[in-house]
């Protein structure tokens, strides 16, 4: 009988490496073994620096509504770590990961496992229980040496890459790259959604003889206002409605995913009706998310250049508001300049928030920041981010719009006290 409850087990995971962050596989591969772990059905390894999570959403989305039995794995959650670990589109109990949880720790015997590491063995021993057609598995940082990577996948998808981690995967796109690529099998196809592809990537892809598949050489799109296509190597599909979830970016992650797709169609045949359903009822919480009211309040969890980058483009697409407000907050280990500088002239009020934890800027180092990356307008300090964004609801007009960003941590701050998750 499992005496310990979920939160006792998280906090025991938390204490069982001296390191938060541990890069690589033998220790993981050592306890699966143990564990006696086998692969029964199609798994597809997700990857990259953005877009990772909307990808495995259209996934897992266009998936079910094939009529499969999916798991899904992804990182970090927003409100509960049972976001983590999804079967046919449903959280796991708590009970099932303590369950988990109890056997991984009996498993590893002497061997010291992350927090990360321990969590991706646990949602393996839950996907084993659950009779799936496929498992998805997001990759949590960089890829050759993440726990997700033991696994081996019949497909694996690279969204982008951009520079992020730069502690653990390199300060350049070449080294991030080859970092990336490392989920990429012999002879399995290896999508990569990057429009101008790192040559590390490309080049590690084409030495292990890999079925690399490049948007804009072996898979496309195309659309206007109503709808729009994929051009794959060897299926079209057209007449498309464009996915629920917002942003301009997201058909490049429909492409992968509908790229990804195409070379499971044997094993995991989907149709048209499937993808048109998929990609019209596919729902993500924290990627530009818009919440019902007035004014407008945009959360995303945006929190390094290229994604707050796209944030940027997301807004000004929006059409016009009279004012803009920012309620931002994020972790010293970001490039905060870079990131800010690319949305600086979209935002006319700033409310800089403290976040917690050691790695968490408080909202003077952050207000300083913002300062350094060319921002001209007002800044008003926060104790958090539910705190900013009450005072940019007290501060605003119905007509203008507030956006929510810069970390996990800000919106899922903003989620809880919302009651929204």
């Amino acid at each position: 009988m499992v005496s310990k409850s979920l939160s006792d087990w998280l906090d025991y995971a938390e204490r069982q490496h001296v390191n938060a962050i541990e890069l690589g596989l033998d220790r993981v591969r050592a306890v699966a073994a143990a564990l006696g772990v086998r692969q029964t059905c199609p798994v597809i390894l997700v990857g990259g620096t953005n877009g990772k999570g909307s990808t495995c959403a259209m996934l897992e989305a266009i998936l079910r509504a094939a009529g499969y039995r999916v798991g899904l794995y992804t990182s970090p959650h927003l409100v509960r770590y049972t976001e983590r670990i999804r079967i046919n589109g449903a959280e796991v109990s708590e009970e099932a990961l303590c369950e988990a949880f109890a056997e991984i720790d009996s498993a590893r015997g002497e061997t010291p496992l992350t927090y990360f590491e321990i969590g991706t063995l646990a949602a393996w021993q839950v996907f084993s229980k659950s009779s799936l057609d496929v498992i998805i598995l997001e990759v949590g940082m960089g890829g050759r040496l993440d726990a997700v990577n033991v696994f081996e996948p019949d497909c694996s998808i690279v969204t982008g890459v951009a520079i992020d981690h730069s502690d653990f995967l390199g300060t350049t796109r070449e080294q991030i790259g080859y970092e990336k690529a490392g989920i990429f099998r012999p002879a399995r196809p290896a999508i990569c959604s990057d429009p101008n592809p790192p040559q590390s990537l490309v080049e590690h892809a084409r030495l292990i003889g890999a079925d690399l598949r490049l948007i804009g050489r072996d898979f496309s799109y195309k659309g206007d206002r109503q709808q729009w296509s994929f051009v794959g190597r060897s299926m079209n599909r057209n007449s498309l409605a464009y996915p629920a979830l917002r942003g301009a970016n997201q058909l490049l992650n429909a492409s992968a995913v509908l790229a990804a797709l195409e070379t499971l169609a044997d094993r995991l045949p989907v149709s048209m009706q499937a993808v048109r359903e998929g990609l019209l009822h596919v729902a993500l919480t924290g990627r530009f998310q818009v919440l019902p009211g007035r004014p407008t309040v945009i959360l995303d969890v945006a929190h390094n250049p290229q994604s707050i980058g796209v944030l940027a483009e997301n807004i000004s697409n929006l059409g016009y508001a009279p004012e803009t407000y920012a309620v931002v907050g994020m972790l010293s280990d970001k490039d905060v300049v870079g990131s800010i500088s690319l949305i600086a002239r979209r935002v006319d009020h700033w409310l800089a928030c403290s976040l917690p934890g050691p790695r968490g800027l408080s909202g003077d180092a952050l207000a300083a920041k913002l300062r350094e990356a060319g921002v001209a307008g007002d800044i008003e300090v926060c104790d958090g981010p539910t705190a900013g964004l009450n005072r940019a609801k007290e501060r605003a007009q119905p007509d203008d719009r507030i956006a929510v960003f810069g970390s996990f941590l800000t919106v899922s701050d903003v989620l809880q006290s919302s009651g929204r998750h």
